[in-house]
């Protein structure tokens, strides 16, 4: 039987910072990792500490050989909290492309450098991430 190895915590927060501006730091922690993107502005005519914007967010949790996944889309409201709800069919583009230029950054560095699993959550009501719809 393998034992998998995890980097500290420390210098995995580093290696998923280092991925782009899609880790929050502040609402991770040891084992749990948020990572979000705004996609597209909703309306740039607003101040911009009140803008919204639509995208996504995805929550990677440690598991005994490596990490699932869960994402979701929605609103990301003025103050500061992700909603699910539909992204409009003019916003879907851009917040599809950005996850999917993100999701093979993530698994690259978790399984081909560092050799964890990825795996989608059970109750991921998505399509898989690096699967066709």
């Amino acid at each position: 039987m393998t034992t998998t190895t995890f980097p500290p915590h420390g210098r995995l927060m580093t290696k998923l910072t280092a991925l782009g501006p899609y880790l929050r730091q502040q609402h991770s922690s040891e084992g749990y990792f948020f990572f979000d993107c705004l996609a597209s502005c909703i309306s740039a005519k607003k101040e911009p500490d009140v803008r919204e914007f639509w995208g996504w967010w995805l929550i990677l949790s440690a598991t005994e050989t490596g990490f699932e996944y869960r994402y979701f889309f929605g609103r990301f409201d003025s103050e500061g909290e992700w909603l699910k709800e539909a992204v409009p069919a003019k916003h879907e583009q851009a917040v599809l492309q950005t996850l999917n230029d993100f999701y093979p950054k993530l698994t690259g560095l978790l399984q081909d450098e560092l050799n964890l699993t990825v795996t989608p959550a059970r109750e991921l009501e998505e399509a898989e991430l690096g699967t066709p719809a």
